[in-house]
């Protein structure tokens, strides 16, 4: 594909991920083989089928384009590449949890311009972009109007890390918003984006965990930043905002950064 839009690049990974999809689904609920990486975070053969897939594809619709992805790093510019991440939520992937991701985005100058992101089990794919729409499954989709976290219905991601790291962070967001769930991985992040959520307070992301869902939380609306409200990038922390609507984001901002 010569000089494609965003939209053809979108459509594309669309369907490259609907193929991977089927990968990831034959081995889900297979009891399948686990390795332990360098990080003590799991993998299995089920991730790096998929991630092999989804290079394929690629390569089969932009050859010579640079990927970075989880389990086999980076091939090419590490500036303007698509990312990977196969399972997004490999550990729910092992307990037959539904609800493990697939996210595939494309960056450029380091910034995330689409983003895909595909709940296998559940048959949901949202998808968005820079100067696209977001939708989820073909429709429309937009952030929900909550600009007061006393009435938001808020996910903590990664609590149980929270409370160990930064336990008076995690005090006050227990506490906070009128509807709290705990949560992982990318689908709160999408649930924001459709706007049956209100924010995610997100922690100890990679690169590949949190630019794919960022371009599809702008595209529907919605602001993901750091905790500090920094863009995201490559080399952000993997602390992350999300929320429906500036006023709601600057409230969780304060929050979390409140001192103890």
């Amino acid at each position: 594909m010569t000089n494609p839009t965003n939209q053809q690049r979108l459509t594309a990974a669309i369907s490259i991920t609907e193929l991977a999809a089927q990968i990831a689904q034959r081995h889900f609920r297979r009891a399948p083989d686990i390795e332990i990486k360098q990080d003590l975070s799991p993998v299995t053969v089920a991730d790096k089928e998929t991630e092999e897939a989804i290079r394929a594809g690629l390569a089969e619709h932009f050859p010579g384009e640079a990927v970075f992805g989880e389990e086999f790093g980076r091939d090419g510019d590490a500036e303007t590449t698509w990312i990977i991440d196969p399972i997004d939520g490999t550990r729910s992937f092992i307990g037959g949890v539904p609800l493990y991701g697939m996210l595939l985005g494309y960056l450029e100058a380091g910034r995330p311009t689409l983003g895909v992101i595909r709940m296998p089990a559940i048959g949901e794919v949202y998808a968005g972009g820079t100067g696209l729409q977001a939708t989820c499954n073909g429709a429309p989709i937009h952030v929900s109007r909550c600009k007061s976290l006393a009435e938001a219905s808020l996910f903590i991601n990664e609590g149980d890390k929270l409370a160990i790291r930064e336990p008076a962070v995690f005090a006050r967001l227990v506490e906070a918003g009128r509807l709290r769930r705990m949560g992982a991985d990318c689908h709160p992040h999408a649930l924001v984006a459709a706007g049956t959520m209100d924010a995610v307070v997100d922690y100890d992301l990679q690169p590949y965990d949190y630019l794919p869902v960022s371009a599809v939380v702008e595209a529907a609306g919605g602001v993901m930043t750091d905790w500090q409200g920094k863009a995201l990038g490559l080399n952000s922390d993997g602390r992350t905002l999300t929320a429906a609507t500036p006023e709601l984001h600057a409230e969780l901002m304060e929050l979390v950064n409140a001192r103890s």
